[in-house]
């Protein structure tokens, strides 16, 4: 599909990037700005986390949007800035040598030594993790350091101006704080010259026309300090806006938490004299029993946890549907995810240029998604492995390659990748919860019944519709009605297991034979 064409399509796509593209292309029309700035921000007191990823793999998705509608005529960027010049409140739990960072609680983190050795700070070696971090899934970045932009002189200027209206500012920020905060409060934060710390202090004098502050160090002594050159940062909020505005952000997204604060943000940024980006607000993730996923609680998934079990595509997708609303992010999504994605991967070659544009495969994969796709699902992978005992890879290609003969692990990669993450989740998450219940006499007659049947057919039989069409024969024989309770009773029997893939389909990649003996040993063990 040429460019041009697809700028056409992208005009009127519906996925939610290709709106957020849309408002971004107004932005610009009404700036007269030739290049556009997408930014992402990291708190590197941490490592790296889901959300990390979430945040940088929308954005990616609305540059992507973006491209597509510009018919990439316009420049982009996409900035990622570490606010490692933020003083350290507390010293994380999982850390090595806590007490050689002790010293420098309320220091920058970029002051702070390295507990782990490896860097010349403690936010060098959050940042160099969020980079290998962000480098493994191949994202398309400018790393930028808050310590930098501040002591190169890249927000000197804002920080001039932040000064000249430090009153425009005082007005928005004062109505947001408590009256104790309020009587105190600037938004800016010096560095002590004897401490190194980040100081949260009244100011006794303002400069404008020196670009200076004077305050009261902890010695007790008046120091007065250059706003630029790294001497000074900003509170958080007004810090928010200033990057917007030094910086030339147009686009950045961000979870609910930072809701209440949006017009905060933006109007520092306008009181700078500069028009704040778009903004795209995420819900949070959920856990398991629907509270807020919170890094201190742990009570989430970790990307590395997500990617023991499923492919990185999977975990883009659950970010790419419905951002808006709030999900759980828990171990039993992911089957669903990966045989999402599959869905979507197969379906993508048939559909129209302005289908393929709403399709998530599109957004996850830039534009060009994989020809080849798995023709076995995750679900019937999971069941095979439960249903064989399955150790390792090589059980399940036995059975995978009788029922998709040219499949190997050379020419079907994906579905290689899928068996090993089937045999960890399995083991994992699977095995431990199998229950299985004896069949009811009317059930197993059904079952001796599909069993004979299963033996007619040749052990080669790939073709799951005719077993499936046998399947549905039998249950209408034995009086299931709802048939629905037929195909319950199997998955419960045979499976140990509610609900299971279609069963034609797991009948013929197990074989028919096999699927026959798994009855008989069924109806032994229960007798």
């Amino acid at each position: 599909m040429a460019h041009h064409d697809l700028s056409v399509f992208a005009a009127a796509a519906k996925a939610w990037p290709f709106e957020q593209a849309r408002l971004l292309l107004e932005r610009l029309k009404a700036s007269g700005k030739k290049t556009v700035t997408f930014e992402t921000g990291y708190g590197p007191s941490g490592l790296p986390h889901i959300g990390t990823f979430g945040e940088v793999v929308r954005t990616t998705m609305v540059r992507q949007a973006f491209r597509a509608l510009t018919s990439d005529a316009i420049p982009t960027r996409l900035i990622c800035v570490s606010d490692d010049m933020d003083g350290m409140r507390k010293i994380p739990e999982n850390v090595p040598n806590r007490e050689l960072l002790e010293p420098y609680l309320q220091r920058p983190l970029t002051a702070a030594p390295d507990p782990f050795g490896t860097h010349e700070s403690f936010a060098h070696h959050n940042n160099a993790r969020l980079r290998a971090f962000l480098d493994s899934f191949g994202f398309e970045y400018e790393f930028l350091s808050a310590t930098e932009l501040y002591r190169s002189g890249a927000y000197d200027a804002m920080l001039l101006r932040a000064l000249e209206r430090y009153d425009a500012i005082q007005a928005i920020m004062l109505p947001t704080l408590g009256e104790e905060r309020r009587a105190t409060y600037s938004p800016f934060l010096p560095i002590s010259p004897t401490t190194g710390r980040v100081l949260y202090v009244p100011m006794k004098a303002i400069n404008a026309k020196a670009g200076a502050i004077t305050f009261e160090d902890e010695d007790g002594t008046d120091v007065t300090l250059p706003v630029t050159g790294g001497a000074v940062k900003l509170q958080w909020k007004p810090d928010f806006g200033m990057r917007w505005a030094a910086l030339g952000v147009d686009f950045e997204m961000f979870g609910k938490d930072h809701q209440p604060n949006m017009g905060v943000y933006s109007r520092i940024c306008q009181a700078l004299g500069v028009e704040p980006p778009v903004q795209f607000v995420y819900e949070l993730f959920l856990d398991a029993s629907g509270e807020k996923i919170s890094k201190s609680k742990g009570n989430g998934i970790a990307v590395e946890e997500w990617l023991t079990y499923a492919t990185p595509e999977s975990l883009a997708l659950y970010m790419f549907q419905k951002p808006k609303t709030a999900k759980r992010l828990s171990f039993d999504v992911i089957p669903k995810a990966v045989d999402e994605y599959l869905g979507h991967l197969d379906g993508f070659g048939r559909q129209t240029p302005s289908e393929q544009l709403e399709n998530p495969v599109w957004h996850i994969h830039a534009g060009q998604p994989p020809h080849a796709g798995s023709p076995v699902s995750f679900a019937l992978l999971l069941n095979l492995v439960g249903a064989a005992n399955a150790e390792t890879k090589d059980q399940i290609w036995a059975f995978v390659s009788k029922y998709a003969p040219g499949a190997s692990a050379e020419n079907a990669p994906l579905l290689d990748r899928l068996i090993l993450y089937a045999l960890r989740y399995y083991e994992d998450f699977v095995r431990p919860t199998k229950i299985f219940r004896p069949p009811t006499d009317k059930e197993r007659a059904a079952l001796e019944d599909l069993r004979t049947r299963l033996l007619a057919f040749d052990e080669g039989e790939t073709d799951g519709e005719r077993i499936q069409h046998e399947v549905f024969e039998v249950g209408k024989a034995h009086g299931f009605e709802p048939l629905r309770d037929w195909f319950k009773a199997l998955y419960e029997v045979l499976l140990g297991q509610e609900q299971g893939p279609r069963f034609g389909s797991f009948a013929a990649i197990y074989g028919p034979h096999q699927t026959a003996r798994l009855i008989g040993a069924s109806l032994l063990r229960d007798a």
